[in-house]
């Protein structure tokens, strides 16, 4: 009997301690959530959209000038683009490196004046430029066999000859080569004559050293508007010759209005368009 009074008196004993602890408890909770400072709402301006999304934005309100740039033509003519097959049964381009045993013993043809690296040269210059990246060139080809070829802008010509090489045999023999992954038909021959192709009111000048001389810049500003949008301006047209020796003239191509140099010196065909393109682009602030 004693031993059960004393664990009552224990137990009571316990419960008032916790009794006495509680309230002290709730104090130290009481005085942390009053010390902790009261998280507010930021109250600033909404933030800005990333960057990336200005250029969707703008383009889907519309402007207030619905016509769209005119490109530049250039048309690279007689160039040397022929295929023939060797002994393995293989077309290659014909080419004065690798055939001009053939070219001078069974073609009787002078080798010198196969070098279709000239219009690749020619075509990697034009393609290459900031003009052309900003959708303001349109680039044909007429080759010495009268064969025409519309370049799409956007194409990659390979880098190296060889490669060059077996993409225009491809192309003369199919007669149009699409990309890969889309149906955009980057390199086709379409039909002749090329005045057919060219827009309404078009300016062609034709360049050659025997030419007036111009200055590229004082040229850029004599035959192009102030800007690339600038409405009512007739398209300009140039032809340029992507051959080894010779000129154009204006027997080939009629529709010439003027032939011009842009230089006293004789230049390749490679850096007259870089002097082009580049005199083009600072008319236009493109750079």
């Amino acid at each position: 009997m004693a031993d059960s009074s004393d664990d009552e008196s224990s137990s009571s004993a316990s419960i008032e301690e916790g009794q006495e602890e509680s309230p002290s408890g709730k104090r130290k909770a009481n005085s942390q959530t009053q010390d902790a400072p009261s998280k507010k709402p930021k109250s600033g301006p909404a933030s800005a959209p990333p960057l990336e999304l200005a250029p969707a934005i703008a383009s889907s309100t519309p402007s207030s000038n619905s016509s769209k740039p005119k490109p530049i033509i250039v048309l690279l003519d007689q160039a040397r683009l022929e295929t023939i097959k060797n002994r393995r049964g293989i077309f290659e381009l014909l080419n004065c490196d690798d055939h001009r045993e053939l070219c001078k013993r069974k073609l009787k043809l002078n080798p010198n004046d196969y070098r279709p690296d000239i219009c690749h040269q020619e075509i990697l210059a034009l393609l290459d430029s900031p003009l052309n990246k900003a959708g303001l060139l349109k680039v044909y080809i007429k080759t010495s066999k009268n064969v025409l070829i519309d370049v799409h802008p956007s194409v990659r010509i390979p880098r190296t000859f060889k490669r060059f090489s077996g993409l225009m045999v491809q192309l003369l023999h199919k007669m149009k080569i699409k990309a890969s992954s889309e149906s955009t038909t980057l390199l086709k021959v379409i039909k002749n004559p090329f005045s057919q192709h060219l827009p309404a009111g078009t300016r062609v000048y034709g360049f050659s050293c025997q030419g007036n001389l111009y200055s590229p810049v004082k040229l850029a500003q004599a035959i192009l508007p102030a800007t690339a949008e600038q409405t009512g301006a007739a398209p300009i047209c140039l032809v340029l010759g992507a051959m080894s020796s010779g000129h154009i003239s204006m027997e080939d191509h009629p529709y010439i209005q003027e032939m011009i140099s842009v230089s006293e010196y004789p230049l390749s065909g490679a850096a007259a368009l870089s002097r082009l393109m580049g005199a083009f682009e600072h008319h236009w602030g493109i750079f």
